[in-house]
């Protein structure tokens, strides 16, 4: 059994899906194993929210023609969920859309992204220069990292509403020690100060709220980068596999 419509993964930033390294790490190969059809959109590590959606609307279009399908389910981490919903509704995507499913997204931004874009301007546009030069060599068509940056700073509500036909839904994660992962560990110290609630390092649970918010993926400790199987360890990976069969499982079972 699989969902009766392809399965697009998104990615967000930093991440990007290139031979020797996959977004989403195993899961792709993993839910296709199970019979679903699957495939990681090739966004830019470092685009902004429009020219993502633009790439994404594009994939998708190949998607469908390929399976000469309707529409599509989104599975998307991070910025990712943004660059879907910006699609959807800015790019006339609405009806090649069955469901969109967000993994700690910043539907209300990053008390993070809104402290960096403090510092002063020399060394945000140094640094956003650099960022863009790495992510050229690597592929990205049009990598802005300020404006980015700017996209993803903290807003007090989530202004971009998406049509009553698509299946809305939304999960975070809490990473809640440091010690659980080294790499998100950081920024956690960071978001703890800042945001005052639960994060996964990055995003905060309030702002990963969408359309029907299912709580946390996982009850254990995990991270914003962990739930995409980066850098995980074997004990973890297990779970968050099982996390996102039963994702698909259950939009199979709502006959998307």
């Amino acid at each position: 059994m699989s969902c009766t419509n392809p399965i697009i993964l998104v990615h967000g930033i930093v991440l990007k899906d290139i031979k020797f390294f996959k977004a989403f790490g195993r899961i792709e190969r993993i839910l296709k194993e199970q019979g679903h059809m699957v495939y990681t959109a090739k966004t830019d590590g470092f685009g902004t929210i429009e020219t993502n959606a633009i790439q994404l609307k594009a994939f998708i279009e190949q998607v469908l023609k390929k399976h000469s399908a309707e529409k599509v389910n989104i599975i998307a981490h991070s910025k990712g969920g943004l660059d879907a919903k910006y699609m959807i509704q800015e790019l006339n995507m609405h009806q090649k859309v069955a469901s969109l499913t967000t993994l700690c997204t910043p539907h209300k931004g990053s008390q993070i992204a809104s402290k960096i874009l403090k510092l002063p301007k020399p060394i945000i546009k140094i640094t956003a220069f650099w960022i863009n030069l790495i992510y050229r060599i690597f592929g990205d068509k049009k990598p802005n990292a300020y404006q980015v940056c700017k996209e993803l700073q903290s807003k007090p509500v989530d202004t971009l509403l998406l049509s009553n036909d698509i299946y809305c839904q939304s999960y975070s994660t809490t990473l809640r020690r440091s010690r659980d992962d080294f790499i998100m560990g950081i920024p956690l110290i960071f978001s703890k100060h800042w945001e005052k609630e639960p994060s996964d390092g990055l995003v905060s649970n309030q702002s990963s709220c969408f359309g029907n918010y299912k709580g946390d993926c996982l009850e254990e400790s995990i991270s914003h980068s962990e739930i995409v199987d980066f850098m995980v360890n074997k004990r973890k990976k297990e779970k968050i596999y099982q996390f996102y069969i039963s994702l698909c499982l259950e939009l199979e079972n709502m006959g998307f």
